[in-house]
């Protein structure tokens, strides 16, 4: 998401998402031992509080598969078999601490609950029960935690509509923050309605007599807003290791789901995006700041009536890579730049000047992917002079332009190489 203003989104849960993230040394190539990738970012102008590490987590990379694997499965049984939790699991329930979910002030209550849920120990799950409307102040659910947490979200969290409640803090809503082995399960009518309307009506990108000024932000889940709602990333990823995003149905007024710098190993799932901006890896390398992103897969997607499909954008003047980066098995529905790297990203009302240092982009897959262009050009690889576009692959690509015509692809400094029935060919 580019911008200043920043926006509160309705949430609304579709299946099992788990997060664990925490940023460690995801470098190709490393950099020197005077390299602090925290203060770069601030000096480049970056404001680390506007988007935290909502789900700071750590965990064996070897393992990570596994214990997603055996928990789903576990809980899978169990509730063939009409068990919400096994035996030696202990359960939270919000309302046995005071919470009414009669659309009033459940804030505190949820504090209690989590602190009764983080301070024990083996399997806990925090349950939000079905039919009940919380609604919530800004609240932080902070670990590290005793637990394995598993948190059941099946009735309605819903933010504070009172711009007043966010005086301590513009610019968040939810935020977890150091947990270890999270699972955030939803189902049923559960959803997190974050109340964005009074936000996006303030808006500087809405009403341009407005100053630009953050608002708060939930935690990066499934995503659904109109349209028309500015700068409503569904779910950004940032500073953050071993993610899934998995079975997510996200419409928005910007990006469907964002990757930014110092995230790796991000796994993207089976994803519905539309209405929205697409699925982007950026935007990289603003204000000369370094940045790195690798080890992205997004595997199984819908597009539909997007202004882009997968991108890759990074800013002049900026520096490191995005490397390692696979989009497959991706289906396109009159989305406009279907398949796009533009290493000339300007976001701006003035003019971006020319400058020679860029994000390298590099060892980037673009695998099965068919449908219809909303545009001409379905393919456009608009890669920097100084630092083109390395190792990039299309196999199996094929984009119709809507009706039927001849769609077209654009090509500029980059090293390309084509598999299988690829069109447009370059």
């Amino acid at each position: 998401m580019d911008g200043q203003t920043r926006q509160v989104v309705v949430l609304y849960f579709i299946t099992i998402f788990s997060l664990f993230s925490r940023y460690n040394s995801l470098e190709k190539d490393p950099p020197p031992p005077s390299y602090n990738y925290f203060e770069d970012l601030v000096s480049a102008g970056y404001d680390p509080q506007a988007y935290p590490s909502y789900f700071t987590t750590t965990i064996d990379d070897g393992h990570f598969k596994d214990l997603i694997s055996q928990r789903t499965q576990v809980i899978s049984q169990l509730q063939k078999l009409g068990v919400t939790s096994a035996p030696s699991t202990k359960t939270v329930n919000v309302n046995d601490f005071g919470a009414t979910g009669d659309a009033t002030q459940d804030t505190r209550a949820f504090e209690k609950a989590w602190e009764e849920a983080c301070s024990s120990k083996g399997e806990v799950v925090l349950e939000v029960p079905q039919g009940k409307r919380y609604q919530l102040k800004p609240i932080r659910f902070s670990g590290p935690c005793n637990s394995n947490l598993t948190i059941q979200i099946y009735g309605s969290m819903e933010a504070s509509d009172d711009m007043s409640d966010y005086k301590e803090d513009t610019k968040h809503w939810l935020i977890f923050d150091s947990i270890n082995n999270l699972l955030i399960e939803g189902g049923g009518t559960g959803n997190i309605n974050g109340n964005g309307k009074i936000w996006w009506q303030n808006s500087c990108k809405i009403n341009k007599t407005l100053p630009c000024k953050d608002a708060p932000t939930a935690s990066g889940l499934t995503v659904a807003a109109p349209e028309s709602s500015p700068n409503t990333d569904g779910i950004h990823v940032t500073r953050t290791q071993n993610i899934w995003i998995t079975n997510s149905v996200i419409g928005t007024g910007d990006d469907c789901i964002s990757i930014v710098s110092g995230s790796k190993n991000v796994q993207a799932m089976d994803i519905t995006c539309g209405p929205g901006h697409g699925i982007s890896i950026g935007s990289l390398g603003s204000k000369s700041s370094k940045a790195y992103v690798s080890g992205v897969t997004v595997d199984g997607a819908k597009l539909s009536g997007t202004t882009n499909g997968v991108r890759i954008k990074t800013w002049q003047g900026g520096s490191g890579s995005a490397s390692n980066i696979l989009f497959q098995n991706i289906e396109m529905n009159n989305v406009s730049n279907p398949i796009i790297i533009d290493q000339n990203y300007c976001d701006q009302d003035k003019p971006c000047k020319e400058q020679s240092s860029a994000v390298k982009v590099k060892d980037v897959v673009y695998k099965n992917i068919n449908g219809t262009s909303a545009s001409e050009v379905a393919i456009k690889f608009d890669c920097s002079k100084t630092h083109p576009c390395q190792e990039i692959l299309l196999q199996n690509v094929k984009l119709q332009e809507q009706g039927d015509r001849t769609a077209k692809a654009i090509c500029n400094n980059v090293k390309l190489t084509e598999k299988g029935t690829v069109f447009p060919q370059c």
